[in-house]
């Protein structure tokens, strides 16, 4: 479904502040997998997202979606095939325009509120409701009106309202509270699961990495440094991803986002 192909990419190069993200890079993703990815800072998940949603070009390989070589398409063009959350929750939706106004910008209907019937209108409606959070009742509220989570969980509906063929996961989760991050994360795998769609997903929380979709990729040194999925997988404890990256990197496992998030 999504063929990652030895990409590479190095930032400000000849200069002080050259910085290779991306060292010959391949993952190969298959229909319907829900992948989450884990790294400490600076380990290219970022990175390896705004390779695949074209926000840079790569600098050696190819990427492949649903058959289609996207290594050169532009970002706007590669939208229309792929969604993407972003830690901010004010990132993916306008603030100035109401809920229903957000929706039917992302639904495409008929390209205008204005155009929009009251069917249409109704469906939005039954649609928010799925996120039992009240906000049904606030159609005509402007976004920036809500609060952060209720904005992350709303920019996860726009996302998937017309299911993508792939949807990125940048720390969605992050910037919220306990209580509303378990909220978000519970929509995300109840409309991962239903729109059977195939999802990357980075996070920080190792436990979330291993009970979330159905592999747990570790990235280091924009490299893949682990791929763990099925009964390998079903069996690991936090503790064992950390004794695997040692093993694997040589090296203790010290980002405390990472570590801490876990306790």
């Amino acid at each position: 479904m999504l063929s990652i192909e030895n990409i590479s990419k190095t930032f400000n190069p000849g200069t002080v502040n050259e910085k290779r993200a991306l060292s010959s890079l391949s993952i190969n993703v298959e229909d319907g997998d829900f992948i989450s990815i884990i790294g400490a800072n600076g380990a290219g998940k970022s990175t390896l997202f705004g390779a695949i949603a074209g926000s840079f070009l790569t600098d050696e390989g190819r990427i492949i979606l649903d058959g289609e070589d996207i290594t050169v398409t532009p970002e706007h063009i590669r939208a229309r095939s792929i969604g993407r959350l972003f830690q901010d929750p004010m990132k993916g939706t306008a603030p100035d325009m109401t809920i229903e106004e957000n929706l039917a910008l992302a639904a495409g209907s008929g390209g205008w509120l204005s155009r929009i019937t009251r069917r249409e209108r109704e469906e939005l409606r039954q649609k928010v409701a799925l996120l039992d959070m009240g906000l049904e009742d606030r159609m005509e509220s402007p976004v920036g009106l809500l609060s952060g989570g209720q904005r992350q969980a709303l920019s996860l509906m726009m996302a998937t309202i017309n299911p993508p063929k792939l949807l990125l996961l940048d720390e969605h989760t992050a910037a919220l509270d306990p209580a509303t991050s378990a909220k978000v994360m519970e929509l995300t795998d109840k409309i991962v699961r239903e729109e059977k769609l195939t999802c990357l997903m980075i996070t920080h929380n190792m436990n979330s990495a291993l009970s979330s979709g159905n592999r747990t990729l570790m990235m280091d040194e924009g490299k893949v440094l682990f791929d763990i999925k099925g009964d390998e997988r079903a069996h690991l404890s936090v503790e064992d991803l950390v004794r695997m990256f040692r093993t694997r990197s040589g090296r203790e496992l010290d980002n405390d986002r990472m570590l801490l998030a876990d306790t």
